[in-house]
């Protein structure tokens, strides 16, 4: 409860918090709070301006457009909300397990980490989908399983650079059990960092969700997505040169509230977290994808001013030496 006081103080946080607020209302009530069905085809209203009855006009088959982006966040968020919880069930305990579980187990799992690193997200999405089948499920699966090794490499970092501690030595010593030190010594203080590596990992699932649902995948027309109303848009610039400035707006509002909040949990984690984090990076194998983190190169040690009695030992070297 501490931490989340010491983000909410916080005002970049604040209004972030606003916008995701917002956002999560949407996704809850947003079809039943849109003022008309975003479904129903009225081709008599096809390509109107903006208006009384419809606030931000409709497209090209009479569908109100605020109607559409209020029922399309369900869809578009969820989805990314989907990739990432696959992404924390799979990375997250085989992060934690390979500081604890032996050579055999970590070995195992950097190399898997390793091989779903070199995998483009949108490429391998599409196969999955050719393979079992146009769904968001399938694909925001494929999605969270190429993010797990986001999570993999983050929590073993941080989990290395603790398990050094004097007071995990101490346990270990004392016999405490392994699970014992992660669930007491380990995990609270793992989790500010899985917050900081999941509010980024929603931001970038969600801008590969509307990618394909740009691309016609995971939800199939006529369901209201932010991808696919900004895929629908494209034909009728002329007509419409500001459609796609509505999807776009919601996508980048989203996005970035959840990278300034990311921003603001990481600052307000305790240093020694931080030091832990970046100092055990490259060995859990260096940066990740994403710019969610990056190695640190530790700075050369400041010089020192010299002390009378440094000088006075320095003089007496020399003339012994002389």
């Amino acid at each position: 409860m501490n931490s989340v006081r010491r983000v909410l103080r916080v005002p970049v946080a604040q209004l972030a918090v606003a916008v995701l607020l917002g956002v999560a209302v949407l996704v809850v009530a947003g079809s039943w709070l849109a003022p008309y069905d975003p479904t129903t085809n009225v081709p008599d209203i096809k390509l109107q301006g903006p208006s009384s009855a419809h606030w931000l006009g409709t497209d090209d088959l009479g569908r109100d457009i605020l109607s559409r982006i209020m029922a399309g966040a369900r869809v578009s968020v969820l989805g990314a909300a989907e990739a990432v919880a696959v992404a924390m069930l799979l990375g997250v305990p085989t992060g934690l397990g390979s500081a604890w579980l032996g050579r055999r187990f970590e070995w195992v799992a950097l190399r898997l980490s390793d091989t779903l690193m070199v995998l483009p997200f949108t490429v391998f999405a599409i196969a999955v989908v050719g393979a079992l089948g146009n769904g968001l499920t399938q694909s925001m699966v494929a999605i969270g399983i190429l993010m797990t090794p986001l999570f993999f490499r983050v929590t073993r970092a941080v989990t290395l650079g603790l398990r050094q501690q004097q007071y995990v030595e101490a346990a270990e010593l004392m016999g405490a059990s392994q699970w014992w030190i992660v669930r007491r010594h380990i995990w609270s203080k793992v989790v500010p960092t899985i917050a900081v590596t999941t509010a980024q990992a929603l931001g970038t699932a969600l801008l590969v969700t509307a990618s394909l649902t740009f691309l016609g995948l995971g939800v199939p027309p006529p369901a209201p997505t932010w991808g696919g109303m900004l895929a629908g848009d494209l034909p009728y610039l002329t007509q419409q040169p500001y459609a796609p400035l509505y999807p776009g707006a919601m996508i980048m509002l989203t996005v970035g509230a959840l990278n300034l909040l990311a921003d603001v949990i990481r600052d307000s984690s305790p240093d020694d977290v931080r030091r832990g984090w970046r100092r055990n990076l490259a060995a859990a194998g260096g940066g990740l994808t994403g710019g969610v983190v990056a190695p640190v190169v530790p700075a050369d040690p400041e010089p020192v001013a010299a002390t009378p009695d440094d000088e006075k030992e320095d003089a007496g070297v020399r003339v012994t030496a002389a």
